[in-house]
């Protein structure tokens, strides 16, 4: 895998976008925490809310890059759409960025009212790394672990009410035979400059008792909110396996009806498939009946 922390994906044109509010700090700690709302064109709400949480190996991408496009979708639905950035790994390593993502939905509770919001309803959504932590986020509601009350709000709740997990890593120490064993890859993931071993501030072979810390699956339970899990059979980043493995174990503890579980045939990592017309309406579709 070619890593490039200083990687950078285009920005997204918003301008079509009549209301929104850009850049706004939820912490202070770092610039990097901030996050832009976008409301829906008419009504004065309140809205539930679907936060979008970026991509990017845990090393780059942004709240405002192109991926954020689809889930705007979600203004046509009702929704207000939050793109939400944290600390990365170059400047903070796990659980910093799970805990900024905790921040922002604490804020946006607190502050719900002056932006139109429904502090009772919101989802979180992410894709890659960013679906890492939009699991952790829905799976780990008192978890003391990515909870940091410096961030400020600590009165507020952390939780989700549904999450959409687009091709994102449950099991790092798992992605390198899995890779192996689809025939794709490179398997690259255990080195000690992969997107991991940087996030967790180890080569994760090292770490084993943080990478289960960073692993969905270590906090499914009976109290977990729905979710929707997409991913790819030829992703030759995050090997399909991880989302197989993520539903079956929720099945297992939690029972069916928890977890919806979609495999695009053919698909890659971050493909256009999972933004096509008729696979939003499918994600858009899944948030409607948890509204």
């Amino acid at each position: 895998m070619v890593f490039s922390p200083d990687r950078e994906y285009p920005e997204a044109d918003v301008s079509h976008v009549g209301r929104k509010r850009l850049d706004l700090a939820y912490a202070g700690i770092s610039p990097s925490q901030r996050l832009d709302i976008y409301l829906p064109q008419a009504g004065e709400g309140p809205f539930p809310v679907v936060l979008f949480i970026h991509g990017g190996a845990f090393a780059y991408g942004d709240k405002r890059d192109v991926h954020v496009l689809p889930f705007l979708r979600g203004l046509d639905h009702g929704y207000a759409v939050v793109g939400v950035n944290y600390r990365m790994s170059g400047e903070a390593v796990f659980p910093a960025g799970v805990q900024d993502v905790k921040a922002a939905i604490r804020w946006l509770r607190a502050h719900a009212g002056e932006h139109y919001l429904d502090a009772r309803r919101l989802v979180a959504c992410g894709t890659s790394s960013g679906a890492n932590f939009a699991a952790l986020v829905g799976l780990t509601e008192g978890v003391r672990l990515f909870d940091d009350p410096t961030l400020g709000n600590a009165a507020e709740p952390a939780d989700v009410q549904a999450v959409v997990d687009l091709f994102g890593p449950t099991d790092f120490l798992a992605m390198d035979e899995q890779l192996t064993a689809g025939g794709l890859g490179p398997a690259d993931h255990g080195e000690p400059g992969s997107p991991e071993s940087l996030y967790l501030g180890a080569t994760i072979a090292d770490v084993p008792d943080l990478v289960r810390a960073a692993n969905p699956m270590t906090y499914i339970d009976d109290h977990m909110p729905p979710i929707l899990i997409q991913h790819g059979t030829k992703d030759w980043v995050v090997p399909v396996q991880q989302s197989i493995e993520f539903a079956r174990a929720i099945e297992e503890r939690v029972g069916p009806g928890r977890c919806e579980v979609d495999l695009l045939e053919g698909a890659d990592h971050d493909d256009p498939a999972f933004f096509t017309n008729e696979n939003l309406v499918r994600i858009f579709g899944f948030l409607e009946r948890r509204r």
